[in-house]
């Protein structure tokens, strides 16, 4: 028997060579002339003792170590570097989490004592506005009507009237609301309507011929409701109207939004309207029908810092500058603080209202902002609207997702250029053939124009009209939405609307 072979037979009773004296061979030959390379046809089927005993020194493991190595020792480096950005960011530089000097002092006022309007020193006359779907009694009764209550607290109750409007929640949403009722000690006005007549709402034609209700009609008449109030002749002068969602939100932040929103060097807000920012998910921004950057454009991709560099892209600077009056031309979040003066101008106060134009689905919660602004000379030369989105004040949909919100906020400046390049991938904002129009100009225009003669109930046409200032807010042709209308007759697991395509011709 050759030696090499003998060395081979008798290799489980001796103790292998030791690591350093292995690591000289570099070379298949090398391993062959010392007889530690098996014949793969006589070693097939070799001991799995013997086996693990030469494991390590395995030639074909030996020669992919090296560049095997080198990935894993980068992988490693990576992923440190990677814990070591995110560690930094969360501690060092966290998006919109170190208050400004006011917002740290309204906090200091609301948190250090009891008394009522503590949040509202300078005993500002507040108008609260809500429309409520609620047929579970949750939101009534839940954490939306607790929160409700502490910010009539912070305000002061001598301060502030209270709207709500809720319809078709059935009987146990009714009695929640009447429980709410009771327990609102400021001046009120909280209305619920067990059914909801339809026949009063105004109605389109859609292809097809049938009549049907706009969803942002439907949306701003019902948001009107709350508002009615304001048009009682005994109805007080209101310095602030803040309008709410059924979010989950933070009274404090409300007083925030309220009274420190680019608040001047005597601590008075100063804006048209402050908008929160909302979010479906701890890091997805919700309100895109209503957002609009400061010259017009839809926003990017729904995660920080939302706005895209399209045009100017002074928006997403103000983001990334860590402003707290975002510079925007329309907003929501889920609530609104507006300047009150605008809905109480005895001869033009303004309210919610749709798009008149069927197949250019505005959000009414854009349009009233459009209706809140001058009208400018030349949409990209717009330098402030009065319409800001404040980042410091944020609200979710669910609980899970804002109490996540405080520390998802902290990573975000890592998202920029990410958000940048995706955002161009993806192709926002979409193109929006409207984004330029001022209010008054002629321009000739391809709408759909009812005909009941017609088969399909109208047909599109090129025609002459006015423009009108919310142009920048549609949804208009060859974008995601066409016309969304009420389903009046709903069926279980339904919505309450669907969308109506838009016709090829």
């Amino acid at each position: 028997m050759p030696s090499s072979s003998r060395r081979l037979q008798w290799a489980e009773d001796y103790d292998l060579p030791s690591r350093s004296s292995i690591d000289s061979f570099t070379s298949v030959s090398d391993w062959e002339q010392a007889g530690l390379v098996l014949p793969t046809k006589k070693y097939s089927h070799s001991s799995p003792s013997l086996c693990r005993r030469l494991s390590t020194f395995c030639p074909r493991r030996r020669f992919i170590a090296p560049r095997g190595a080198l990935i894993w020792r980068l992988c490693r480096l990576g992923l440190g570097v990677l814990i070591a950005l995110i560690g930094c960011t969360a501690i060092f530089f966290p998006s919109y989490t170190r208050l400004p000097p006011r917002y740290r002092s309204v906090v200091e006022q609301v948190t250090q004592s009891n008394q009522h309007g503590r949040g509202n020193p300078r005993n500002e006359s507040i108008f609260i506005a809500a429309i409520l779907y609620d047929p579970e009694g949750m939101l009534a009764e839940g954490r939306w009507g607790a929160s409700l209550l502490k910010l009539i607290d912070l305000l002061g109750e001598s301060n502030v009237f209270v709207s709500i409007y809720e319809n078709d929640s059935g009987e146990k949403g009714e009695r929640a609301l009447n429980r709410l009722e009771d327990r609102v000690g400021c001046n009120k006005s909280i209305q619920s309507d067990r059914y909801l007549d339809l026949t009063t709402f105004p109605r389109v034609t859609v292809p097809g011929g049938a009549h049907r209700i706009k969803r942002t009609e439907y949306l701003a008449e019902l948001r009107n409701r709350a508002l009615r109030p304001l048009d009682s002749p005994s109805a007080m002068t209101y310095d602030r109207i803040l309008y709410l969602n059924d979010v989950v939100f933070d009274p404090v932040d409300a007083v925030q939004l309220l009274f420190s929103t680019r608040a001047n060097q005597n601590g008075v807000a100063q804006y048209r309207a402050a908008c929160a920012v909302d979010f479906i998910n701890p890091f997805k921004f919700y309100d895109t029908y209503a957002t609009r950057d400061l010259h017009g454009y839809d926003i990017g991709l729904q995660f920080y810092p939302w706005f895209s560099t399209a045009g100017p892209g002074l928006s997403r600077q103000d983001v990334l500058a860590q402003k707290d009056a975002v510079r925007v031309r329309s907003c929501w979040g889920g609530m609104v603080a507006f300047n009150a003066t605008y809905f109480q101008r005895p001869d033009r106060p303004v309210r919610f209202r749709a798009d008149g134009n069927l197949f250019y689905d505005g959000s009414e919660c854009c349009i009233i902002h459009a209706d809140l602004q001058d009208t400018p000379s030349h949409v990209d030369e717009i330098s402030d609207s009065g319409i800001y989105m404040n980042p410091y004040v944020r609200t979710a949909y669910t609980e899970r997702s804002y109490r996540w919100l405080r520390t998802t906020r902290r990573f975000e400046r890592l998202y920029p250029w990410v958000h940048g390049i995706a955002t161009r991938v993806a192709g926002f904002p979409r193109f929006n053939p409207r984004r330029t129009q001022i209010a008054g100009e002629v321009v000739n225009e391809r709408a759909w124009v009812p005909d009941e003669n017609h088969p399909n109930g109208g047909l599109f046409q090129v025609v002459e009209k006015v423009t009108d200032n919310n142009g920048f807010c549609g949804d208009g042709f060859g974008r995601r939405r066409g016309l969304q209308v009420i389903r009046e007759t709903r069926q279980p697991g339904e919505d309450g609307w669907e969308e109506i395509p838009v016709p090829a011709s």
